[in-house]
C-alpha cells in the first residue's frame, strides 16, 4: 500500500473534502446512507434535499459530473429490477401510457432506484476524494480490528491488480489460438484461474514477508505532524462537525419526513 499505488477511482485534488480526515468521512457515508435508506420512499422532497447535498459536495470538491456517472454504471442490473417491479407486483393498478402498471411496484421502483442510485453516488464521492492508503489508518481510529482493516485495504489493492492480470492471461491466450467461448476450451479456461489462484496466493505470502521483514508488527503506523512530512490528518472537533454536516442533515431529513409520514 504504498503511497504510488492509487484507487482508480480516485481523483487527487486540494479541496476541504479532499484534505477532510477520513475517519469523518467514513462515518459522514456511513450515516448519510442510512439515513436514505430510512427515509419513507412514499415522500418525495427528501430524495431532492439529499441529491442537492450530493451535488454540493462535487462542486466543493471540484469533481465533474460527466467524471462520476460513468462510475455509478455499476447500479444498472438494480436498474434493471426497478424497471420490472411495475409489471410484475400486484395490488392496485394505474394505466400510464397506455400500460397498467402496479401502484406498489411503482413505489418500490422508485425506491430502490433513487436509494441505490445515492447510495452509490455517495460512495464513489467518498472513493473519489479518499485515498486508498489512508483507509487502514481511519479504520483503525474508529476501532474496526486490525485485522479486519487489512484485509479490507489489501482487497482493495488487489482485486484491480488481479484483474489486470486475468485481462493479460486472457489476451495471452487467444493470441495463442484460444476461444474462450469453445466449450472444448472450459478445462484450460479452468486451468488458467487455478494458476492465477496459486499466483495471488504466493504473492500475498510474499507479501506479507515483506512487510514482516520492514518491521509491520499488525498496525499501520502513523507519521508523525512535523514540517515536510506527509501525514494524514486527525479528525479535530471542527473537522468532525464540518465534514459530517451533510450526514446530519440527512438524518435530520429523514426524521421530519418519518413524522410527516406518521
Amino acid at each position: 500500500m504504498g503511497a504510488g499505488h492509487t484507487h482508480p477511482l480516485y481523483r487527487a485534488g486540494v479541496s476541504p473534502v479532499h484534505r477532510a480526515p477520513v475517519e469523518a468521512k467514513l462515518v459522514c457515508l456511513v450515516i448519510f446512507v442510512f439515513a436514505v435508506v430510512a427515509t419513507p420512499r412514499e415522500m418525495f422532497w427528501p430524495y431532492a434535499v439529499y441529491t442537492a447535498a450530493i451535488v454540493a459536495i462535487w462542486c466543493i470538491a471540484r469533481l465533474p459530473v460527466r467524471w462520476v456517472l460513468p462510475r455509478m454504471l455499476i447500479e444498472l442490473p438494480f436498474v434493471v429490477l426497478a424497471v420490472l417491479l411495475p409489471f410484475s407486483e400486484g395490488g392496485e393498478r394505474v394505466p400510464i401510457c397506455g400500460l397498467s402498471l402496479s401502484v406498489p411496484g411503482l413505489f418500490a421502483a422508485w425506491g430502490i432506484l433513487v436509494k441505490g442510485t445515492l447510495g452509490v453516488a455517495a460512495s464513489v464521492t467518498f472513493a473519489a476524494t479518499t485515498p486508498a492508503n489512508e483507509l487502514p489508518i481511519g479504520l483503525g481510529r474508529l476501532g474496526i480490528p486490525r485485522t479486519i482493516a487489512q484485509i479490507l485495504v489489501m482487497m482493495l489493492r488487489y482485486v484491480d491488480l488481479l484483474s489486470a492480470e486475468a485481462r493479460r492471461g486472457r489476451i495471452a491466450r487467444e493470441s495463442r489460438g484460444d476461444s474462450p467461448r469453445a466449450l472444448h476450451q472450459a478445462a484450460a479456461t479452468a486451468t488458467g484461474v487455478g494458476a492465477l489462484f496459486l499466483r495471488s496466493y504466493e504473492r500475498g505470502e510474499r507479501v506479507h514477508v515483506a512487510m514482516l521483514s520492514r518491521g509491520f508488527d499488525g498496525r499501520m503506523p502513523e507519521m508523525p505532524e512535523m514540517p515536510g512530512i506527509a501525514t494524514v490528518r486527525s479528525a479535530t472537533w471542527r473537522w468532525w462537525l464540518g465534514t459530517t454536516s451533510p450526514a446530519l442533515i440527512a438524518v435530520a431529513v429523514a426524521v421530519c419526513a418519518r413524522v410527516v409520514a406518521t
